[in-house]
């Protein structure tokens, strides 16, 4: 943990999190300030439903601020060409990163045709449009070792991200999960946690053990109490200085 945090600037940890405004409800203020927020801290996206998008990429023109749909969410219980439609349609709309569901229930029941077409069909829309696309695995419903065959389909369909949960699901990321995607799909794919992080010390200890984004709606939080451990480890250091000057 402490390498982290002497390797990982406030900057670059903004710059993991993807700032997340899902739910079923709100009114149009809370998308506007959701892209303020994430255009004033500068986070790696917006990850919103498909009915925002539009939205997002205006209040975020100019900015680098990504603008990520959620699709096939939260169940994944659609079809391959339902995912595939929403898919095209929210690219259509201007989203540049794409998070979506697998079919749970079809992996449970031995359909990994169905997990293995719903992917690569996902990275074959994605690809020739430069769009950012990850698979979301809903860890909480799955044995180890359909984690382990979920992240090798998706390795080898060349997806850009295998990502633990939806935050709708009985549980969100662990640490244990996360380390498990890691090893199976190697240093070349991201890995994204999401679901259930709301502090600090829990980003730290996913990003310990291999994440490369963080899913929240409690980006800011994160970073501001980033900023003030860092601060204090400044001050900590100053002190030391002062008493050791050589």
């Amino acid at each position: 943990m402490n390498e982290i945090i002497a390797n990982l600037s406030v900057k670059q940890l903004a710059g993991m999190i993807d700032h997340t405004f899902l739910k079923p409800f709100g009114t149009a203020e809370n998308i506007e300030k959701l892209c303020a927020e994430a255009r004033k801290y500068e986070f790696a996206m917006v990850a919103i439903n498909p009915a925002e998008v539009e939205t997002c990429v205006k209040l975020l023109e100019g900015s680098p601020v990504r603008v990520g749909a959620a699709i096939g969410f939260p169940l994944g219980q659609t079809t391959t060409e339902c995912k595939a439609f929403e898919t095209r349609d929210a690219i259509a709309k201007g989203a540049t990163e794409i998070d979506t569901v697998i079919n749970v229930r079809a992996l449970q029941k031995g359909r990994l045709d169905i997990v293995k077409k719903e992917i690569e069909e996902m990275v074959a829309i994605c690809r020739p449009a430069g769009v950012i696309c990850k698979v979301i695995l809903e860890t909480c419903y799955l044995s180890d070792a359909e984690k382990e065959t979920v992240c090798r389909i998706a390795k080898e369909a060349g997806v850009d991200f295998v990502k633990t949960s939806t935050g709708f699901g009985t549980a969100g990321a662990t640490v244990e999960d996360v380390a498990l995607m890691r090893r199976v799909v190697g240093p070349e794919i991201g890995v994204k946690a999401a679901g259930g992080i709301r502090d600090l010390d829990t980003a730290l200890a996913l990003i310990q053990v291999g994440a490369t984004r963080i899913g929240t709606s409690s980006g800011i939080q994160i970073v501001e109490a980033y900023k003030e451990l860092k601060k204090g480890l400044w001050r900590l250091i100053k002190v030391l200085l002062s008493k050791n000057p050589h």
